[in-house]
């Protein structure tokens, strides 16, 4: 036959497999059907392993055509990988980042990659590792591909946010040995599967081969029966473990083996115990069974080097180099046995993965309606966290697949009104908690999980809330940083990653430092730059409500809410800050003096000490200006920012005029109760002469008050800084 056009590229061909003539005349996928009709038709066995050495043949060579990249963890699960789209199933997520080569080769070989203009393996290897191409690691950009997976221990989020939202699709997620050793793993499974256990359509899939990335992983050396009991032990109902070394004829030495060296024979009895056992995890998943199914197989089997050497390529591992030479000549399939494999990928599932996947679609939402807003009057003392809690119940009794998400309790942060109106969701029953087996507040003691779950459904098109103490959230961030990181970068509108920060460093006095991390700021503050993360600083309740109301009319963006739980009063309406959210903020207060100063402000307990310094100014003659900013992205300069690069970009900043009718005057004093990093963008743009008051340190004290003046935050210290400046 005449070689397939997306085969072009293809360095080496071999010859069709013994039997092929038995065994690949036809596509064990027949036209019209989505799967093959049992994974005991030995067709179906022949045509999954020869897809999986496809699978391997192209990792290796695109990999190679850098001399980079990551080809070993995957060679090990390509059987796997190979039986789940042989049985239909094509809502693949990984934990492994890893392991990207290998997922970008399989939407390759359906064709799902034609849509971003690879159509052949020469662009394959041309635009790994390129911009706008496939980056090193996986990204929700990518056509067919669900999820992003960098750091390890959080492809599982994925995972179950995604069965939570389709709980008639299968949703596997395969898990390196090397990242079992991240603790969130299990411990997500653990709370996940307590708080949904009819939610049990998702398959973790651990590839054991024994290595990590440079070394032995660290449960390489338990037995088989240590693994499936570590998994038991964990809370799954069924595991199920395929074990090459049973299938060995070749005397391999270790615990770990490469089937790739098997008879034919024997890697076809081992391709046929994955396929069987794939269907069977996937049945018992989809019917109400947490299931775990192990494939244990030594790293880099069937690539260019064994155990941890497999892991990347370095330099000098390019198309030329004699061992990868002899790798991919050894994998090397017929034209035939190209085109077999390309019409069963084609066919499984009903087409593309990047036409079917759930994350192709956006997830419809259902229409919140007219929030509950209630303007309160200036001067009235409200918690600005609890206000916004009574948003929050509308939005989930209006929204069941809404969710709120919290470590450490909503009721420490001045949100109980949430657990009152959403449930706590536990399987124990109780009023006295507010806690019930249909509640929607997800409270796992773990940011990671916390994070996890809201940033994944997310991205995922479903609403969240991850509320958080301030000084907590830090250990959720990586997870939440990966969501809004896909999310500017993807071809569909998404509800944007909403966070809730409360008990800030400056209320947390009598805890001491370990309640005072405001340097979490920091984090923010550099990531503004993306161009979809917006932090927000409501200055009091009537702002935190503008500000969720905004938050939920967006897409595609990263929204932080930071605010106190304590009562404070009313500085502001809703039309100054529906105006502060174009602006980065809004003139709080003015008065007339020889000399004009101006406060630019973020927080709401910040304003306190400033308040009192423009008091004692003012009665000096001096002029004050004081602006309270909630949305500092808006003040950086467009091009400080990569807001373009963003598929949903929004190109909002306030112009030079508008800068300089807020904060043009003789000196300019910009305060924080948290980083200074936040105020980048004022100190940037900013003519006048300026300065800045921040936190520098925590300490146990008895008020906020005194805390603010540890860290140099008082009326007096502003005002001798000011009469300095000017």
């Amino acid at each position: 036959m005449t070689t397939p056009d997306f085969c072009k590229g293809i360095k080496y061909f071999g010859e069709n497999w013994p039997e092929f003539e038995n065994y690949a005349q036809n596509a064990a996928i027949a036209s019209g059907s989505i799967a093959i009709s049992s994974p005991a038709d030995p067709s179906a066995v022949y045509q999954t392993l020869l897809s999986a050495d496809a699978l391997r043949y192209l990792t290796l060579q695109m990999t190679a055509t850098k001399a980079s990249g990551h080809p070993g963890g995957f060679a090990s699960a390509a059987e796997v990988i190979a039986a789940l789209v042989m049985l239909g199933h094509k809502n693949l997520i990984t934990e492994v980042g890893h392991h990207a080569p290998g997922f970008y080769s399989n939407v390759f070989l359906d064709g799902s990659l034609e849509k971003i203009g690879i159509n052949n393996v020469e662009q394959l290897g041309d635009r790994f590792r390129e911009m706008h191409g496939l980056l090193g690691h996986l990204s929700g950009q990518i056509p067919g591909l669900l999820s992003p997976a960098g750091p390890l221990g959080q492809g599982q989020h994925f995972a179950m946010a995604a069965a939570k939202l389709h709980r008639d699709v299968l949703f596997p997620v395969t898990i390196g040995d090397g990242g079992l050793g991240e603790p969130y793993i299990m411990s997500s499974f653990g709370h996940f599967h307590t708080a949904y256990p009819k939610v049990t359509n998702f398959l973790p899939i651990l590839i054991w081969n024994g290595y990590s990335q440079e070394h032995h992983s660290m449960v390489s050396t338990k037995t088989n029966r240590q693994m499936i009991d570590y998994w038991l032990g964990n809370g799954f109902a069924e595991v199920l473990l395929v074990d090459a070394k049973e299938y060995d004829d070749t005397q391999q030495v270790g615990d770990y083996v490469d089937s790739t060296r098997f008879s034919l024979t024997q890697r076809l009895a081992f391709a046929q115990d994955i396929l069987e056992s794939t269907a069977r995890a996937a049945s018992l998943a989809l019917n109400g069974k947490l299931t775990v199914l192990i494939i244990k197989q030594l790293k880099g089997a069937g690539v260019h080097k064994l155990g941890a050497q497999s892991h990347n390529l370095y330099p000098g591992d390019t198309l030329d180099n004699e061992y990868i030479v002899k790798a991919l000549q050894e994998r090397a399939l017929s034209p035939q046995s190209w085109q077999i494999v390309r019409t069963n990928w084609q066919r499984s599932a009903g087409g593309k993965a990047a036409d079917k996947v759930v994350t192709e679609h956006v997830l419809p939402l259902k229409d919140l309606g007219e929030l509950p807003l209630n303007e309160y009057a200036l001067d009235e003392k409200k918690v600005a966290t609890t206000v916004m809690g009574e948003l929050v119940v509308h939005v989930g009794k209006t929204d069941s697949n809404f969710v709120v998400t919290n470590a450490d309790g909503n009721a420490a942060s001045g949100i109980n009104n949430i657990n009152v109106g959403l449930k706590i969701v536990h399987p124990t029953a109780d009023e006295i908690y507010f806690q019930q087996p249909d509640g929607q507040v997800y409270e796992p003691l773990s940011e990671d999980a916390c994070a996890g779950l809201a940033a994944a459904q997310s991205l995922l098109g479903a609403r969240s809330l991850w509320c958080s103490y301030e000084s907590f959230a830090i250990n959720g961030l990586p997870i939440w940083q990966t969501v809004t990181q896909a999310m500017a970068e993807l071809r569909r509108p998404t509800p944007c990653a909403i966070t809730l920060f409360t008990a800030g460093a400056l209320e947390q006095g009598r805890n001491g430092w370990t309640h005072q991390r405001p340097e979490i700021e920091n984090y923010f503050a550099a990531m503004m730059r993306n161009g979809n993360i917006f932090p927000l600083f409501p200055c009091d309740a009537n702002s935190i409500a503008i500000c969720y109301q905004w938050a939920l009319s967006s897409s595609n963006k990263g929204i932080t809410i930071t605010a106190s739980k304590s009562p404070l009063p009313i500085l502001s309406t809703f039309t100054q800050n529906q105006q502060a959210l174009k602006d980065g903020g809004f003139i709080l207060k003015e008065t007339p003096g020889s000399k004009k100063v101006v406060f630019a402000v973020i927080g709401d307990m910040t304003l306190i000490p400033v308040l009192a310094a423009a008091e004692k100014l003012t009665a000096e003659g001096i002029g004050v200006r004081i602006v309270s900013v909630i949305s500092p992205r808006r003040l950086y300069r467009p091009t400080d920012v990569a807001w373009s690069t963003c598929s949903q970009a929004d190109e909002g900043f306030l112009d030079d005029q508008g800068f300089e009718r807020l904060f043009g005057a003789d000196a300019l004093l910009a305060v924080t109760g948290g980083s200074s990093a936040m105020l980048e963008p004022i100190l940037l743009r900013s003519k006048s002469p300026r300065d800045t008051f921040a936190w520098k340190r925590g300490e146990t004290t008895k008020s906020a008050d005194e805390l603010m003046g540890f860290n140099g935050l008082t009326a007096q210290a502003m005002i001798e800084r000011v009469h300095s400046l000017l």
